[in-house]
């Protein structure tokens, strides 16, 4: 008689990772939709392609964790309908999700829009929102664009953290339009979260 394994023990979820990153599987790099907030078109504002990894402690990718990505339009307006499943990638909903699980080196890789201001007082960012073994609670954070100093420096939310945390939630800029974010758990350069 056949039976099934014991579902391993998780402190957040048990997830059912099939449901929530399935169409990554067996996809290349420009396929991965469950990755995209929109379809690579310039009509609706720059596109930006953001890559990261997540570390642990030991400075080991996190192989198991789900990323999820909430911003505004490049208008700075937030999406207000409800979004449908599966996704219309030509409608820009402000939302989307990766799991480390689905590539090589744990990365995640996002095609959006770079955020336009929501307010007077912010600079363009994007909230990044956590989910992974080990964790008891969902992780908070955001992600600002290293090359918005001006932007950056009369930002309310990101000038309220120590100046020399500040740049844990910064995405480096790369080439033209991809940004590098990765987001350290624990260490001297641990990223800020959010006590949400």
């Amino acid at each position: 008689m056949n039976t099934l394994p014991i579902t391993p023990s998780q402190t957040v979820g048990p997830f059912f990772a099939y449901g929530l990153t399935a169409r990554q599987y067996g996809y290349d790099y420009t396929s991965l939709m469950d990755g995209m907030l929109i379809e690579p078109r310039e009509s609706q504002g720059k596109i930006i392609y953001i890559t990261g990894c997540i570390f642990d402690g030991n400075g080991n990718s996190v192989s198991d964790a789900i990323v999820e990505l909430w911003q505004a339009d490049a208008q700075g307006q937030y999406a207000a309908e409800p979004i449908a499943y599966p996704p219309d990638h030509s409608i820009f909903t402000g939302f989307g999700r990766f799991g480390t699980g689905t590539t090589a080196n744990h990365e995640f890789f996002f095609t959006t829009f770079k955020p336009g201001l929501t307010a007077e007082d912010a600079a363009p960012h994007i909230n990044v929102i956590l989910f992974m073994r080990g964790s008891l609670r969902t992780l908070y954070t955001r992600l600002y664009f290293s090359d918005e100093p001006e932007a950056n420096e009369r930002d309310t939310f990101l000038n309220s953290i120590e100046p020399d945390r500040r740049n844990t939630l910064l995405a480096a800029k790369r080439t033209d339009g991809h940004y590098q974010f990765d987001i350290r758990l624990q260490g001297s350069d641990e990223t800020v979260f959010f006590d949400l």
